[in-house]
Protein backbone atom coordinates (compact mmCIF):
# COMPACT_ATOMS: atom_id res chain seq x y z
CA UNK A 1 0.00 0.00 0.00
CA UNK A 2 2.79 2.35 0.87
CA UNK A 3 4.79 1.75 -2.37
CA UNK A 4 1.15 2.63 -4.60
CA UNK A 5 0.93 5.70 -2.52
CA UNK A 6 4.92 6.47 -3.30
CA UNK A 7 4.69 6.21 -7.04
CA UNK A 8 1.15 8.12 -6.90
CA UNK A 9 3.01 10.89 -5.48
CA UNK A 10 6.23 10.62 -7.65
CA UNK A 11 3.61 10.83 -10.63
CA UNK A 12 2.36 13.97 -9.54
CA UNK A 13 5.25 15.44 -8.73
CA UNK A 14 6.38 14.84 -12.58
CA UNK A 15 2.97 16.19 -13.48
CA UNK A 16 3.72 19.34 -11.84
CA UNK A 17 7.16 19.64 -13.23
CA UNK A 18 6.36 18.99 -16.33
CA UNK A 19 2.94 21.58 -16.46
CA UNK A 20 5.73 24.50 -14.48
CA UNK A 21 8.48 23.82 -16.72
CA UNK A 22 6.78 24.21 -19.60
CA UNK A 23 5.52 27.35 -18.17
CA UNK A 24 8.73 28.80 -16.80
CA UNK A 25 10.15 28.31 -20.57
CA UNK A 26 7.18 30.48 -21.81
CA UNK A 27 8.01 33.23 -18.89
CA UNK A 28 11.55 33.28 -19.74
CA UNK A 29 10.91 33.80 -23.23
CA UNK A 30 8.11 36.55 -22.28
CA UNK A 31 11.00 38.44 -20.56
CA UNK A 32 13.44 38.15 -23.54
CA UNK A 33 11.47 39.64 -25.34
CA UNK A 34 11.04 42.46 -23.15
CA UNK A 35 14.65 43.21 -22.14
CA UNK A 36 15.14 43.13 -25.97
CA UNK A 37 12.54 45.85 -26.25
CA UNK A 38 14.31 47.78 -23.48
CA UNK A 39 17.98 47.35 -24.90
CA UNK A 40 16.60 48.31 -28.07
CA UNK A 41 14.75 51.63 -27.07
CA UNK A 42 18.23 52.80 -25.84
CA UNK A 43 17.66 52.58 -21.62
CA UNK A 44 19.95 49.43 -20.89
CA UNK A 45 22.36 46.77 -22.32
CA UNK A 46 22.75 43.78 -20.25
CA UNK A 47 23.61 40.23 -20.80
CA UNK A 48 19.98 38.73 -18.81
CA UNK A 49 18.67 37.72 -21.98
CA UNK A 50 21.67 35.36 -23.36
CA UNK A 51 21.40 34.08 -19.37
CA UNK A 52 17.16 33.62 -19.78
CA UNK A 53 17.93 31.99 -23.01
CA UNK A 54 19.96 28.92 -21.20
CA UNK A 55 17.77 29.01 -18.20
CA UNK A 56 14.86 28.24 -20.71
CA UNK A 57 16.84 25.41 -22.27
CA UNK A 58 17.12 24.44 -18.34
CA UNK A 59 13.60 24.13 -17.69
CA UNK A 60 12.50 22.85 -21.32
CA UNK A 61 14.71 20.18 -20.40
CA UNK A 62 13.23 19.51 -17.11
CA UNK A 63 9.89 19.59 -18.63
CA UNK A 64 11.37 16.91 -21.16
CA UNK A 65 12.92 14.40 -18.39
CA UNK A 66 9.29 14.72 -16.66
CA UNK A 67 7.69 14.15 -19.73
CA UNK A 68 10.11 10.95 -20.64
CA UNK A 69 9.25 9.88 -16.75
CA UNK A 70 5.44 9.80 -16.90
CA UNK A 71 5.87 8.15 -20.07
CA UNK A 72 8.44 5.26 -18.84
CA UNK A 73 5.98 1.86 -17.98
CA UNK A 74 9.63 0.49 -16.05
CA UNK A 75 9.58 2.03 -12.38
CA UNK A 76 13.42 2.33 -11.90
CA UNK A 77 13.68 4.24 -14.46
CA UNK A 78 10.78 6.45 -13.94
CA UNK A 79 12.47 6.61 -10.97
CA UNK A 80 15.43 8.32 -12.53
CA UNK A 81 13.88 10.41 -15.12
CA UNK A 82 12.11 11.78 -12.90
CA UNK A 83 14.89 12.79 -9.82
CA UNK A 84 17.03 14.35 -12.62
CA UNK A 85 13.97 16.41 -13.35
CA UNK A 86 13.37 17.57 -10.17
CA UNK A 87 16.80 18.28 -9.69
CA UNK A 88 17.11 20.02 -12.99
CA UNK A 89 14.22 22.16 -11.84
CA UNK A 90 14.91 23.38 -8.98
CA UNK A 91 18.80 24.45 -10.99
CA UNK A 92 16.71 26.27 -13.58
CA UNK A 93 14.44 27.95 -10.43
CA UNK A 94 17.74 29.36 -8.78
CA UNK A 95 18.79 30.46 -11.80
CA UNK A 96 15.97 32.80 -12.54
CA UNK A 97 16.07 33.51 -8.88
CA UNK A 98 20.13 34.74 -9.86
CA UNK A 99 19.02 36.59 -13.25
CA UNK A 100 16.17 38.10 -11.78
CA UNK A 101 18.63 39.78 -9.39
CA UNK A 102 21.14 40.69 -11.60
CA UNK A 103 18.20 42.14 -13.95
CA UNK A 104 17.05 44.71 -10.79
CA UNK A 105 20.46 45.39 -10.60
CA UNK A 106 21.40 46.44 -14.61
CA UNK A 107 18.01 48.50 -14.32
CA UNK A 108 19.06 50.25 -11.14
CA UNK A 109 22.47 51.34 -11.99
CA UNK A 110 21.77 54.86 -13.65
CA UNK A 111 22.54 54.97 -18.22
CA UNK A 112 25.74 56.36 -19.18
Amino acid sequence: MNSNNDSKREENICIHIFSVSAAMVGVCLTVIGLIRVVITLGKADTIADDLLAGDAVLFLTACLLSYTALRTRAAPRMKKFERFADWLFILAMTVMVAICAFIAYAISIPAK
